[in-house]
């Protein structure tokens, strides 16, 4: 009786791991569509760089991102290690369209399950901006655009990552696909269709939590 729930279970995990895996890559193609297009009409009469080439980068940041930035260019470019997540506080939030994430092991996860799903993936041309309020406390905010490919496909995305910082620590970090606002129960006319898009995003990232060993840091290299 044992082994076959625990055969039944992790039919279900399976299952579950593909469907998500699924579900990431379509909502991803589709919020990014019109970005992709906003970012084509504006670059199209350049020649187009290959993925791994050199992008331009226009940082206006200042003392509040210095710390910071590096590592957050390395969990985008998928190159992050454990050290990287010790620009969040412990308490930090993650958030984007597909997923809420609380707390650093949570954030692992998420960033972590980003090559699980894409072949490549990268932050691209980036401009930051950022409003110190004290030392080591204010906001950052970095205009960027992200290049994935799955499956062959190359997708360029826009986003506004805007970060809160208290004490040199991120408090709170939000990922904003074609720079807009994020579905929950403040932001959409129903508030009963904001709760359920943030039942979604948390379930989404409680199966990510589980599929990437709860934030367990990937051997050294």
């Amino acid at each position: 009786m044992l082994r076959t729930i625990l055969k039944h279970q992790h039919r279900s995990i399976a299952q579950n791991a593909s469907l998500f895996v699924s579900s990431h890559s379509i909502v991803l193609s589709s919020m990014a569509m019109d970005s992709t297009a906003t970012y084509s009409s504006n670059t199209q009469e350049q020649p187009r760089k290959d993925f791994a080439d050199e992008v331009t980068v226009d940082k206006k940041g200042g003392s509040l991102s210095e710390s910071i930035l590096p590592h957050l260019l390395n969990m985008y470019n998928c190159t992050s290690s454990a050290a990287d997540y010790e620009i969040y506080a412990s308490d930090g939030i993650f958030e984007d369209p597909l997923m809420c994430a609380h707390g650093v092991k949570q954030i692992k996860s998420a960033f972590y399950s980003i090559p699980k799903v894409f072949s490549e993936a990268k932050m691209g041309e980036y401009t930051v901006t950022e409003h110190l309020v004290s030392e080591g406390t204010g906001e950052i905010n970095i205009d960027n655009v992200q290049h994935y490919k799955i499956l062959g496909r190359q997708i360029d995305m826009v986003s506004l990552i805007k970060l809160q910082v208290k004490d040199g620590k991120i408090v709170r970090h939000e990922d904003l696909w074609d720079k807009k606002p994020l579905w929950n129960r403040t932001t959409v006319n129903v508030p009963l269709v904001g709760r359920f898009v943030e039942t979604v995003r948390r379930g989404n990232m409680f199966l990510t939590h589980t599929l990437m060993g709860f934030g367990k840091d990937p051997k050294p290299k």
